[in-house]
């Protein structure tokens, strides 16, 4: 499938879509806490969504069965809220969400500690994580290419003593969720597509407190460290412009 460049008015609508996203991750956000359900903030995000106009992005794409993801601890993405998912003093959630208003989609993550007793290198990984697509979203330059962006990530990541995901990958968006190109979080500079102005791209780093190996639980979706290590996740929506990134998802 070939890139697609949206227009100026085509941003402006994306922008709308990460800005309902946004709102609904600082709502569950604000929510995070010990004793705290994931299928709490499941309900929280399903009821803001439809407040604000917006129809959930996950929910039945390809039968996911809920508007977020909330990946705990060890769990990289694609975890699925759960009644039975306690949040406890410690761990970690990576709370993923997408919408998709008047047509176009927005999607973003972030990850957040539980109460304030964290582990010193498990605070260390959500700040060199949540770094690095700083780092990625700096080389969404005119010019540059996906290489540069997955190398940006890599470097950071891996100059702390963390490792990236490889086998989940950042994509192009827009009128569908995942669109060309795929963003690996790795790779060497120079390769792959030229950013041109117009192209959007969902940036998200994964990165593993200890090694990058990933397996799939049985219920096909969540997707674990094999080594059983932490592990954080953050993404924006972000388009090349002429002037520099635009972050759509802040």
């Amino acid at each position: 499938m070939a890139i697609v460049c949206k227009s100026a008015a085509e941003l402006e609508k994306m922008r709308r879509s990460g800005h309902v996203v946004r709102q609904v991750l600082d709502t569950v956000k604000a929510m995070v806490k010990p004793g705290i359900t994931t299928m709490d903030l499941e309900r929280a995000a399903a009821k803001q969504i439809e407040e604000l106009g917006a129809k959930p992005a996950f929910k039945g794409y390809y039968d996911y069965p809920c508007v977020l993801c909330t990946s705990v601890n060890q769990e990289i993405v694609h975890g699925i809220p759960s009644e039975r998912r306690v949040l406890k003093e410690g761990d970690i959630v990576s709370l993923d969400c997408g919408v998709v208003l008047d047509g176009y989609y927005g999607d973003a993550a972030v990850t957040v500690a539980v109460g304030e007793s964290l582990r010193p290198e498990v605070h260390k990984l959500l700040q060199v994580t949540e770094e690095s697509l700083y780092k990625g979203i700096e080389k969404m330059r005119i010019g540059n290419a996906i290489g540069d962006v997955g190398a940006a990530v890599q470097e950071w990541v891996e100059a702390h003593g963390f490792s990236v995901v490889r086998e989940f990958v950042g994509h192009g968006i827009g009128t569908r969720l995942h669109e060309d190109p795929q963003v690996p979080n790795f790779g060497p500079r120079g390769h792959g597509a030229r950013l041109r102005e117009g192209m959007v791209l969902a940036i998200e780093p994964m990165v593993n407190l200890g090694k990058p190996g990933t397996r799939v639980l049985d219920d096909n979706w969540t997707a674990v460290t094999a080594d059983g290590s932490y592990s954080a996740h953050f993404e924006h929506c972000v388009a090349v412009t002429k002037n520099g990134p635009l972050i759509l998802t802040e």
